[in-house]
Formats: structure tokens, C-alpha cells, sequence
């Protein structure tokens, strides 16, 4: 009996050392591509011919993540500006001086629960991975 606890617990403990590097690189892979589409959306978003951050661009962004693995259904997208205008507002733009904050989040879809089962404290299963950013609008009427 002993030596089958030994074999299952160190058949465990041989899968977690030989996955978890696989599974932290998708997690930083992810990370990763969040706050490069972030920092891509603002720069854009935040030029002198937007200063907005519309629906058409966010679209664009969630097809541009689907074709890295993302599920688009499951991205959460915010927009917000620092004067509390609606900066997803093509009519009416965000004048320049004033930010344009932006926040994407994706759920970690189970990505810890090998940890879980080790012991080891994982985040919560409604937790969600996250980039945000803020760029001051450049456009001018």
C-alpha cells in the first residue's frame, strides 16, 4: 500500500515539474499579448486623428487576438477617459490633454489547477489576467 501512495504521489510530482514550465510560458504568452494589444489600441486610440477608442477598433482587436488563441467571446474590453467623457465615442472625440485609459481582461481558464491539486494557492476560478494603459489624447478639432 505504501509503495503505491509513493508511485502516485511522486507520478504527481513528476507531472507538475514537467508541465508547469509549459503552462506558466502559455500564461506569460497571454499576458504578453494583452498589453501589446493594449499599448497598439492606445497609440492609435489616443492619436490626433481619433482620440477615441470605438467598438470597429475593439472588434478588430479581439479578431487580431483570436488568431493567438484567445476565445473572443471571453475578452472584456473598458474604456474610459480621465475627464469623464466617453471615450468610446467617435462623435465626440477626447480632446487632447485629457487620457484615455484602456483595460483588457481574459479569465485564466483553469490554468492553475494542476497547482490546485499540489497545494500550492491559486487564484480564484472567477479571476481574471489583465493589461491596462493610459495615453494622453492627442486629437485637436
Amino acid at each position: 500500500m505504501k509503495q503505491i501512495l509513493v508511485f502516485v504521489l511522486f507520478a504527481g510530482m513528476l507531472c507538475w515539474a514537467m508541465f508547469a514550465p509549459t503552462y506558466k510560458h502559455v500564461i506569460l504568452f497571454r499576458q504578453a499579448m494583452l498589453q501589446k494589444e493594449v499599448d497598439y489600441m492606445l497609440e492609435v486610440g489616443a492619436n490626433a486623428s481619433h482620440g477615441y477608442v470605438d467598438q470597429a477598433a475593439m472588434e478588430a482587436s479581439r479578431q487580431r487576438l483570436r488568431q493567438h488563441g484567445f476565445q473572443t467571446g471571453k475578452l472584456w474590453y473598458s474604456v474610459s477617459a480621465t475627464n469623464g467623457a466617453n471615450a468610446s465615442d467617435p462623435s465626440s472625440p477626447v480632446l487632447r490633454g485629457a487620457g484615455i485609459e484602456l483595460d483588457i481582461s481574459y479569465p485564466y481558464d483553469g490554468m492553475f489547477d494542476i497547482d490546485r491539486l499540489l497545494g500550492i494557492a491559486t487564484p480564484a476560478a472567477s479571476a481574471r489576467m489583465a493589461a491596462s494603459g493610459m495615453k494622453m489624447s492627442e486629437y485637436v478639432p
